[in-house]
């Protein structure tokens, strides 16, 4: 009995490879942050922001939830929710 659900296999070595430079490219802006010359926060939030583009290149390429579907998706952001609460505490905590 012959399966007919199989679907036809992608190389992905090229998409890698651009991802592979593409994270290079934001690890090395990271190693540069530090030595910029401006407010403390400035940096912060600059590092935080790369962190999460890789963070996000990582899963939807790495993961492929770029092949995955819309409630997959949804369901892989829901831990976004916990990280903007725990930044609300902390934030409430520090300006009490």
């Amino acid at each position: 009995m012959g399966d007919h659900n199989h679907k036809e296999y992608k190389s992905h070595t090229k998409e890698y490879i651009i991802i592979f430079f593409v994270l290079t490219f934001l690890t090395l802006l990271e190693l540069m942050i530090p030595g910029l010359k401006t407010e403390y926060w400035h940096k912060v939030v600059a590092l935080v922001g790369l962190a999460f583009g890789k963070a996000f290149v990582v899963a939807y390429f790495y993961m492929h939830l770029k092949e995955e579907t819309a409630w997959m998706k949804v369901i892989a952001a829901v831990p976004l929710s916990a990280v903007l609460y725990a930044a609300a505490l902390i934030l409430e905590g520090m300006y009490r």
